[in-house]
């Protein structure tokens, strides 16, 4: 049994080297293909799969930022392509760099391309500038007003400007649509705590705490399809215990409040 083990580990190995030299080649490959046959739509192209989070073998933000910078050398007016750079500089941490580049995408597209203000409305939001923030949310619900994720961070940046009986509307409204999500009962649940409804409260995070249990990684990066997939395990993880943080809070204010 024990050389079994050995011999699937060693497959295992030599199939990891394997893809990773595959991938080393085909980036070179792919380097040198843009150089010599200049083509926005082919780099356009090697930055979106370097980009694409549901691929963890090809997942690398350094590559796709290359290839979005080709892009730009052949065809600045590429659809998408400040969109594309804004998220990978917000992913970054280069804030400013992110919001120039995203204000440059709305410029050039407008209403045609909504979800750049999505984009813009998280950026502000880490800046701390939540009214601006709160603002672009709203303005891109016009365009999708079942987008759970982008109610769940408007009322993200409603709470953080204290305007949590708003947040707990928005929230509520969403589980409307939604109503096993677990993102969008443990926002509500923060709010409901927030407007001291700590029944309510207890009920959503309570059901945030049995929803989340079904969440794989699969779930975790649809919902965050730009970060790392390697990141995804600690991610799931990180919300699972929040959840129950949240629960275990609300429930000792819910007694402290009976008690009175």
């Amino acid at each position: 049994m024990r050389k079994s083990l050995v011999n699937i580990c060693g497959a295992v190995l030599i199939i990891a080297i394997y893809v990773s030299h595959f991938g080393t080649v085909r980036y070179a490959y792919e380097v040198q293909s843009v150089r010599l046959f200049p083509s926005a739509e082919r780099a356009f192209a090697y930055g979106e799969r370097y980009f694409n989070a549901k691929n963890e073998t090809d997942y690398n933000i350094s590559r796709a930022e290359y290839f979005f910078g080709k892009t730009a050398d052949i065809d600045v007016t590429t659809p998408y392509l400040f969109h594309e750079l804004a998220r990978i500089a917000f992913l970054k941490g280069d804030f400013e760099v992110a919001m120039a580049l995203i204000n440059s995408q709305i410029e050039l597209m407008g209403d045609s391309a909504p979800n750049s203000y999505y984009i813009r409305a998280l950026i502000e939001g880490y800046k701390g500038d939540y009214a601006a923030s709160a603002r672009d949310y709203k303005y891109f619900l016009q365009f999708h007003p079942t987008n759970w994720a982008a109610v769940n961070d408007y009322a993200w940046v409603l709470l953080k400007a204290g305007n949590a009986r708003e947040a707990s509307e928005a929230t509520a409204r969403a589980l409307e649509w939604f109503p096993t999500n677990p993102w969008l009962l443990n926002t509500n649940a923060t709010a409901l705590f927030e407007v001291q409804d700590y029944t309510g409260a207890l009920a959503s995070a309570q059901k945030a705490s049995s929803e989340v249990a079904k969440i794989s990684e699969k779930d975790w990066l649809r919902a965050y399809p730009g970060n790392d997939p390697k990141t995804a395990s600690e991610g799931v993880v990180a919300f699972k215990q929040a959840i129950q943080n949240n629960v275990h809070s609300i429930t000792l204010a819910l007694h402290s409040f009976e008690v009175q």
